[in-house]
């Protein structure tokens, strides 16, 4: 079709004219409102992009190309709302396209939901496993989860013990030691029974040598989790550093 090849060669505007005189002599198929929308795509005017693409979807509601097109538009223009259903209908009916989920992932992203981020780009690691892109992009999008979900723990509890280690462990990387020490005892507090928290004051006892304080949280985390490998090693170290619990 000249249309297209026009549009290929980057001559926009003669694939607009070859496009709507298609249209004009009563061609309207989805695919030449869906190639019309391309032109206007690239020529930056979105909104005249979407008013093609929305027609080539209404004409072809099986045809997932318009649907993702008009959702980069929407996209582009800051309309949300608008493209993610568009794209989750496009992810439904090509579910192995790339450019699909690429698309709804931005969408999530956006939207601030992190779990369908993570979603969308486990899929594309599946669909592409050769692209290191996307391992860099699920790396990332682990990350806003994992912020996410302690943003979620604090909205819904924020005296419960997970969101007091997750505030411990940030302060600990932080080498904030001794403000750690003590939101990790907040959480034990909280829950004398979750594991990891007696283990995590053990080490950071350990690493300020206090030898005695690590050997009594290393034995309540066991007492908590008799078969903590980490404990155990955790426990025989200290034992080599010559404080063998009696």
């Amino acid at each position: 079709m000249e249309g297209v090849q026009a549009q290929k060669t980057g001559e926009l505007e003669v694939a607009e004219k070859l496009f709507l005189e298609v249209l004009r002599r009563g061609g309207k198929a989805a695919f030449v409102y869906s190639n019309l929308g391309i032109v206007y795509q690239m020529r930056g005017d979105h909104s005249q992009a979407i008013a093609q693409f929305r027609e080539a979807a209404r004409l072809q509601p099986n045809y997932a190309a318009p649907r993702i097109l008009m959702g980069a538009s929407l996209l582009a223009l800051g309309k949300v709302a608008e493209a993610t259903p568009q794209l989750e209908r496009a992810v439904k009916l090509q579910p192995r396209e790339p450019l699909a989920r690429q698309q709804l992932a931005k969408a999530y992203e956006r939207a601030g939901n992190f779990p369908g981020l993570a979603d969308q780009l486990r899929a594309l690691r599946e669909i592409t496993p050769q692209e290191p892109e996307y391992a860099y992009q699920l790396g990332r999008a682990y990350l806003q989860l994992a912020g996410w979900c302690v943003r979620e723990m604090a909205r819904v509890n924020g005296r419960a013990a997970r969101v007091y280690q997750a505030r411990a462990e940030n302060y600990r990387v932080l080498g904030q030691l001794e403000r750690a020490v003590l939101v990790f005892q907040r959480a034990a507090l909280a829950d004398p029974k979750l594991p990891d928290i007696h283990l995590a004051l053990a080490e950071i006892y350990l690493e300020q040598g206090k030898h005695d304080a690590a050997r009594q949280e290393v034995e309540q985390e066991l007492a908590i989790v008799p078969e903590s490998v980490a404990a155990l090693a955790l426990k025989k170290r200290l034992e080599a550093a010559g404080t063998r619990p009696k």
